[in-house]
């Protein structure tokens, strides 16, 4: 008899995103523990991510984010397979926190901004948060290129 119940599937898919049977096989891999059953989830999609990896990306999406104070924006150019997943509003929320990233940190280059803890997760770096997406819809997405604007800077 497992240790959760059909109510922790719904729970964890929710919260994930993942499938039904892959949070089913967590859970069942984790007994019933929630938090083992995430990591269990995330490393899969990162698992996923990696098996795309020699895959061409010709689609994409141009993020933006401009600080409240509009002073400061950013652009963000991510790369994915198809217009479909370019059009994802998941895929497309992805990139405006990437966008905000640049915006808030300032990288100086795709390498330093990807190797970056996310500022609204610090527990998970920029590439691990484009990844884990990247596993769970299971298309490859690149990071291509981004610029940063700053009133009054260079």
């Amino acid at each position: 008899m497992p240790n959760y119940s059909a109510a922790d599937i719904k729970a964890l898919r929710e919260e994930t995103g993942a499938g039904m049977m892959d949070c089913k096989k967590a859970l069942d891999e984790s007994n019933g523990d929630m938090e083992k059953a995430r990591e269990w989830v995330r490393l899969r999609g990162l698992a996923k991510a990696e098996k795309t990896a020699d895959r061409e990306t010709k689609e994409g999406y141009i993020a933006f984010y401009v600080h409240s104070n509009n002073k400061i924006g950013a652009l963000v150019e991510i790369l994915c397979e198809t217009d479909f997943v370019a059009r994802n509003a998941e895929f497309q929320e992805m990139a405006r926190n990437v966008a905000m990233q640049v915006v808030s940190m300032g990288p100086a280059s795709v390498e330093e901004l990807l190797a970056q803890d996310f500022i609204k997760d610090p527990s998970q770096t920029i590439e691990s948060l484009v990844k884990g997406l990247s596993g769970k819809i299971g298309e490859r997405f690149v990071v291509r290129r981004f610029v940063r604007y700053e009133v009054g800077g260079e």
